[in-house]
């Protein structure tokens, strides 16, 4: 082998191996994101760490610190990892864009959604941890502008892309402000799931829908 070749063989070794070493860290990072979110139910948000989190998921503390600087952004990636998982079968584009239904009936698109929201707002394996990230974000700011940047508006975007289209056809009013619709719309639901002040149920989506669309919606 010539010095040349001597030279080259590391490099080509560790391409050789990058592939695997990086099938390898998705396993550990997958790991790591199921720790946290398991725990996050097991023992709740406060009782979890992340000497817990590396323990659980078979992975060493400075992995995780060198992927994530608090346990609220690893359950964070959590979150946005189902969100990810769920909008593979759903509405998602080829860039990954999610868009809201959009039949041409903006009522009854809204109700699948809302329905669909109060279904993981009922069930605890989503709510639980949801309602630790939203406490933990009022104590970490960096973590509420993560979570703002990679969910809150991507989202809100979608909701105003569909709301946008509806405006177009004469289903909402040409004056709506489509921003304060999106808090008409949703708002309701998230403040009954965060404080509890009565059941959230398919019924109440419903009523919230039928009661924002008569407020902002087109003629009739």
């Amino acid at each position: 082998m010539t010095k040349s070749q001597q030279a080259q063989a590391p490099d080509g070794a560790a391409r050789a191996k990058s592939p695997v070493a990086a099938r390898r860290n998705q396993v550990t990072r997958r790991a790591i994101l199921d720790a946290a979110w398991d725990l996050t139910l097991e023992v709740g948000y406060p009782r979890v760490s992340i000497d817990a989190i590396a323990a659980r998921a078979g992975a060493g503390k400075q992995t995780i610190y060198r992927w994530w600087p608090s346990k609220g952004a690893v359950l964070l990636d959590a979150l946005l990892s189902l969100s990810e998982t769920a909008a593979e079968g759903d509405h998602a584009d080829a860039d990954g864009t999610i868009d809201l239904p959009d039949t041409g009936d903006l009522a009854a698109d809204l109700r699948t959604v809302l329905r669909a929201t109060v279904a993981e707002l009922n069930d605890p394996r989503l709510s639980d941890p949801m309602r630790a990230l939203t406490a933990e974000m009022l104590r970490d700011p960096d973590l509420a502008a993560a979570f703002r940047e990679r969910l809150d508006i991507p989202l809100r975007e979608a909701k105003l892309r569909r709301l946008r289209s509806a405006q177009n056809i004469g289903q909402l009013r040409p004056d709506a402000d489509l921003e304060v619709a999106i808090d008409l719309i949703w708002g309701p639901l998230q403040h009954r799931w965060l404080f509890g002040t009565a059941p959230l149920t398919e019924q109440y989506a419903d009523a919230v829908v039928a009661t924002a669309l008569a407020g902002v919606g087109g003629p009739p």
